[in-house]
Parts: C-alpha cells; sequence; structure tokens
C-alpha cells in the first residue's frame, strides 16, 4: 500500500472581522489548490453552534466541492454519526457520492463535544454505541436492496434506500477514532482508521500505531495490511514568525476542543469560544519540537519520523487553522507538490529498497 496526502479543513473562525462567507469560500479555494497540485483528498469537519468550525454537513461541502475540482477525493472527517437519522444519514452518503462522481470518502465518528451533543438533545454516553450500529446500517442500506435492523439504539422498518452509491458495494469508509472498539470495528470490516497527532510527538503517534497493531492481531488480521491514516498539524518556512503563528493557531483549536468536549466552554457573541489555556497543555516550544513545523528540511525529517512510527496509507495536513493567512497556505499546497511531497515519497522508497534488501540477503 502506497502512501498519499490530504487536507484537513475546520473552517475555524478565529478572527472576528472574517465573515462566515469568506471562511467557507476559502475551504472551496483551498480545495481546488489541493486539487491542483496533485493532493489525493480533502477532507471537511462536522461541526456546530460555535466558531470551532462553521461546516454543519461535511457531505454538502464534499458535494459541492467535487463539483468545482477533477481529480481530488472528498470527504468527511467526519460525519458525527449519533446527530443523524440512520436513514437519512445513508441516502445522502449515496446522494454526494453520486454528485461527486463516485469520489467521496466517508468518514464516520461518535463525537466527542458535549457541548453540540446537548444543543440537540442527544446524549454523548451513548455516542460510541450508536455510532457501532450506525455503521452496522449504513452497511445495510448501501449493499442490499432493501433492510430493516432492530438495535439497541435504532429500529428501521423494512426499508429501501431509493439512491445507490456510484462506488459498489460502497463507498471507502474511514472511522476516525481513538476508542478500541471503533478502531476493533474498522479494523475487522479493513476499513481505514483514522488518527490525529494533536500537539503531541512522534512518539505519541507511535503508541496510536502500537495499540492498533494490538487490535489487530486481536481480531486476526495482519499488521501490515492494516489502512491507518494520520492527521498532522505541518507547515514549512524559514520565516520564524509564520511558523509560530501557524503553531499558535494549532495551540488555539486544540485550547478551544478542550474547552468544548470539557463542558468550561466560555461563550461571548452567541457563538464565539474565548480561548483559555487547559491544564495538561505542552509548553509553546514543546509544540514547537513536536510537530513538523520550521524549515523544509526539519518538516521533511520530522514527518518522516511520524510516517516510519505508523506507517500509514494517507495523511492529512491540517490547512485552515485559527486565522492563518489563506494566501500563506496556498503558497504552502505548491510547496508540498512541488518540494515536500516529493521528497518524502523518495526517502521511502529508499527505505522499502533498503528493507527488501535486506531481506535477500537475511534469506541467503
Amino acid at each position: 500500500m502506497g502512501l498519499d496526502f490530504g487536507i484537513f479543513i475546520l473552517m475555524q473562525q478565529r478572527d472576528q472581522k472574517k465573515s462566515a462567507a469568506q471562511i467557507i469560500q476559502e475551504a472551496v479555494e483551498q480545495t481546488q489548490v489541493a486539487d491542483r497540485n496533485g493532493f489525493a483528498a480533502a477532507w471537511y469537519a462536522e461541526h456546530h453552534f460555535s466558531n470551532y468550525g462553521l461546516c454543519p454537513s461535511p457531505l454538502m461541502v464534499a458535494a459541492h466541492c467535487a463539483g468545482v475540482t477533477k481529480q481530488i477525493r472528498v470527504g468527511s472527517a467526519v460525519v458525527v454519526a449519533p446527530l443523524y437519522a440512520p436513514a437519512r444519514l445513508i441516502a445522502e452518503i449515496a446522494l454526494a457520492d453520486q454528485l461527486s462522481g463516485g469520489r467521496l470518502n466517508v468518514g464516520i465518528g461518535g463525537g466527542y463535544q458535549q457541548f453540540e451533543f446537548e444543543r440537540f438533545g442527544i446524549s454523548l454516553e451513548n455516542a460510541k454505541e450508536k455510532t457501532l450500529e450506525m455503521l452496522d446500517m449504513i452497511e445495510l442500506g448501501l449493499t442490499q436492496k432493501k433492510f430493516s435492523y432492530d438495535g439497541a439504539h435504532y429500529q428501521q422498518p423494512m426499508t429501501a434506500i431509493n439512491v445507490r452509491a456510484a462506488q459498489q458495494p460502497l463507498p471507502p469508509i474511514w472511522i476516525a477514532s481513538g476508542d478500541p472498539l471503533l478502531m476493533r470495528r474498522a479494523l475487522r470490516s479493513d476499513y481505514h482508521v483514522f488518527i490525529s497527532g494533536g500537539l503531541g510527538g512522534t512518539k505519541r503517534l507511535g503508541g496510536f500505531r502500537g495499540v492498533i497493531d494490538e487490535l489487530c492481531v486481536a481480531e486476526g488480521k495482519d499488521p501490515a495490511q492494516a489502512k491507518v491514516a494520520m492527521l498532522r498539524f505541518a507547515y514549512a518556512s524559514d520565516n520564524k514568525a509564520e511558523v509560530e503563528h501557524y503553531v499558535d493557531c494549532a495551540r488555539y483549536q486544540q485550547r478551544i476542543a478542550v474547552s468544548l468536549k470539557t463542558r468550561r466552554e466560555s461563550v461571548e457573541d452567541d457563538y464565539l469560544v474565548a480561548e483559555k489555556p487547559y491544564e495538561e497543555e505542552l509548553p509553546f516550544e514543546k509544540l514547537l519540537k513536536n510537530l513538523p513545523v520550521g524549515s523544509v528540511d526539519t518538516v521533511i525529517e520530522r514527518l518522516l519520523g511520524d510516517i516510519r512510527a505508523v506507517r500509514p496509507v494517507h495523511v492529512a495536513l491540517q490547512t485552515q487553522v485559527g486565522d492563518f493567512d489563506h494566501g500563506l497556505m496556498l503558497k504552502q499546497l505548491q510547496l508540498w507538490n512541488q518540494v515536500i511531497i516529493p521528497t518524502i515519497q523518495q526517502e521511502l522508497a529508499r527505505d522499502k529498497a533498503a528493507a527488501k534488501t535486506t531481506t535477500v540477503e537475511a534469506a541467503s
């Protein structure tokens, strides 16, 4: 399995002077530039009721962006499964896949922000169990002419989904979760497991990969065949101020996420969440060392370390972070296409050749 690269767009509104319309348009433009620069996928997050993310419907954004691009795959990272009526979600996945011409990736997650769930009148306590049932129903609804379901959380009378997905039997499923039950469910069905490095370093990512390998063994699967994807903050520049502002935006994103997850958020002006440090927060200098940020050579070296530890088939870069400058990010996508990605691919090819030589020598 080879490695390809994508972009992850949160549509965050840190700059209150920037309108929602501008942020949405920048997301579309980043997707178009990524498409022209050979990126394999663009991912859109789902969030509600705050400036943490302005995209309430990643499938809708994916369908639109597919219409203004040529090759890039578009996907949800993620649809928050418990916030949907199952039959509606299944039909919308099929419709988005048709509208994208079969370029849809379906990222599924259970959600983690109590702030959002409360406002939908839904409990976060059983989100994991609901997500597992929803995965069963997505498989049935998209692969069977008609289906019914009788679960602990969802019941569906005999139903035929009248729109079929363009990709058969169903679009690729990616499960984003650090929960062992959801990860095992992904591995069992040969789906992608999407993990996030957050603000941690290579050691943290390697720990996640170790857990995945153990779960593979428990499922009777070959760890080498696991399809793992990695989400990463990364930015290359010799301009120290640019790099530090990107990392500051990454820290901002984490601060808002933690406050919403732990219900410590302070919301002003209807939906703007105030930025507050949290107890476990790492020093800024540590973040500069943990993340693939800095000069081109530094980014390549650190990201190669991450890739060797995780062995992913896909790496998604966080491109719309905090209030980071949109124009700089568009130039960054070109730099990755022209320099960083080709160099990383060359180094990985050397790794593979060296490993093959070692194997042959050991056998002789």
